[in-house]
């Protein structure tokens, strides 16, 4: 039963300071039993100042932070699940793109936020992503395999599933279907919500999308006061495929938590209300 670790951040402004955070996660995840540590969107820079913000966003391959993550992935022996960083694009705007850094140490699989939060909320806070960011064009998943040595001494192999999603994604049930078709046990949902759409949506959305692909659903998430001034909801979850919330961190304060992921109970679920089997074709 693979053991997951979970770390809600108030990631700042300072790219070195937010990946000391996650060193600091993966080490105690390591020392907690966890085989895979999932961190929240924008984990390395949340910066709502775009010009400030430039001066730290290279394309992947100059990132020093993604070789470090790679090599901190195979020095604990971890998978990273990277919720998100901002990278830039050779067309000149950015992308916002989560990363998975396998315990091998090899390159990260990577996906790119499809779904872009262009809103004018009610308390007066206005975004617009696209104008920085190309939204991405294909749902990622990647099969995770978990080598271990059982009491006996004895190495032991299980694997799992993971469907790779961002924040405002969450909002669009076809990218979760596409997932489900793609045979998903987990999939995460790294996010930085507001608080006002937190308050209203985040528990609700976060237990249908688990329900709707019958595989457990891991939601990394920023909390409180940020140094670019804005608040975020937190509350990161693990969600069961029947919709039990299994991990809830709350809206206060950052830090790790730990949950299991039950495989057989995927299994359980999808004999017990076969959503997946029974889907059928919608005309448009």
């Amino acid at each position: 039963m693979p053991r997951i670790a979970v770390l809600q951040m108030t990631s700042g402004i300072d790219p070195w300071s937010n990946f000391e955070t996650i060193r600091d996660a993966a080490y105690e995840a390591k020392k907690g039993g966890a085989e895979v540590l999932f961190t929240p969107e924008m984990s390395l820079l949340l910066d709502r100042d775009r010009k400030r913000a430039a001066e730290h966003i290279v394309e992947q391959h100059a990132s020093r932070y993604v070789k470090m993550l790679s090599n901190l992935a195979e020095e604990c022996n971890l998978w990273i699940a990277l919720g998100s960083m901002a990278v830039a694009l050779p067309e000149g705007r950015w992308a916002n793109r989560s990363m998975l850094f396998p315990h091998s140490g090899e390159q990260p699989v990577c996906y790119d936020k499809m779904h872009m939060f262009d809103v004018n909320l009610a308390d007066g806070e206005n975004w617009r992503e696209s104008n920085a960011y190309r939204p991405g064009d294909k749902p990622v998943a990647k099969d995770i395999l978990l080598l271990r040595m059982t009491d006996a001494g004895e190495e032991e192999e299980e694997d799992f599933k993971l469907g790779l999603t961002v924040c405002y994604d969450i909002r669009f049930p076809a990218l979760f279907d596409a997932l489900g078709r793609e045979g998903c046990d987990v999939i995460s949902i790294p996010a930085a919500f507001t608080v006002p759409t937190g308050t209203a949506h985040w528990h609700v959305l976060q237990r249908a999308r688990a329900i709707e692909a019958s595989a457990f659903v891991v939601a990394a998430a920023q909390v409180g006061e940020h140094a670019d001034g804005r608040r975020t909801y937190g509350h990161s979850l693990v969600v069961d495929p029947w919709g039990e919330v299994l991990l809830d961190m709350g809206g206060e304060e950052p830090g790790l938590g730990f949950a299991h992921i039950d495989l057989a109970r995927i299994a359980e679920v999808r004999a017990q209300v076969p959503s997946l089997a029974n889907r059928r074709e919608i005309a448009n």
